[in-house]
């Protein structure tokens, strides 16, 4: 996972004129249940309503939980430190491996920017306990740079993903309601600090050039091998997963 936050920390972007069908106010792919304190997988599979006028049958398919490894894997980013595609399996040890997987918003979105600088600023916590990071934003590897320069944020840790891929196959929140009406957002409210030290160098020139991209919702994910421990998706802006949290699954340790 108050004064109100300042309107220069909330740039005005244009939207488009169309978003996703049927996709303001739901979700898509996998229905995922926050595993906070637990071991075992406990997921809800939800198939998203099909447009109208387009059978059941034709809708696409969704991996099972014990699957979401596999189905993840198969998922083609980019690096942001070369700009080269690479595979989610090759990022970490499909067998024993540890790693948090953490999908931003979009990488000229104010908050983005407060979560990535506190996984910046937890990964020495990752590193001792053998973790591997993992951070991915909606945009091109260009727009992930300005984001790693400005905030700063590691090149060798961060990826892009400009067509959303491993967001639809997570199901994770898409929408204009998600976006800018959604209760879940004023919990920002309370992070007005960090928000703000975060944003010192903000420029949004880091804004996807498709526009869809800012009606993204994020969310984070633990991963040993390919067996998911943790899931959790962003219910609105700003909406992150509790770190210590995340620490308690894959570092035993909570946050200090």
């Amino acid at each position: 996972m108050a004064a109100p936050v300042s309107a220069s920390l909330a740039p005005r972007v244009s939207l488009p004129p169309r978003v996703r069908p049927a996709a303001a106010a739901s979700s898509r792919g996998l229905d995922l249940v926050s595993l906070a304190g637990r071991r075992h997988r406990h997921l809800r599979l939800r198939r998203s309503p099909s447009p109208a006028g387009t059978a059941a049958a034709s809708s696409p398919s969704v991996p099972s939980p014990s699957g979401v490894g596999d189905a993840l894997g198969g998922v083609e980013i980019y690096s942001a430190a070369t700009g080269e595609p690479v595979l989610f399996r090759d990022l970490w040890d499909q067998n024993e491996g540890m790693t948090v997987v953490a999908l931003l918003r979009h990488f000229g979105c104010p908050c983005c920017w407060e979560l990535a600088a506190v996984l910046r600023d937890t990964k020495e916590r990752f590193d001792s306990a053998g973790v591997k990071l993992i951070a991915v934003g909606v945009g091109t590897p260009a727009k992930a740079r300005i984001l790693a320069e400005r905030l700063p944020f590691p090149l060798e840790y961060l990826y892009a993903d400009p067509e959303r891929k491993a967001y639809d196959l997570l199901g994770l929140y898409f929408g204009i309601g998600r976006t800018f009406f959604n209760p879940a957002s004023v919990k920002v409210f309370s992070r007005f600090d960090s928000l703000k030290e975060a944003v010192k160098n903000y420029t949004i020139e880091a804004t996807p050039d498709d526009r869809e991209g800012v009606l993204q919702q994020g969310g984070m994910f633990v991963f040993k091998g390919k067996e998911l421990l943790y899931a959790r998706k962003d219910e609105g802006t700003g909406d992150h997963a509790p770190l210590d949290d995340v620490l308690n699954i894959c570092c035993k340790a909570p946050v200090a």
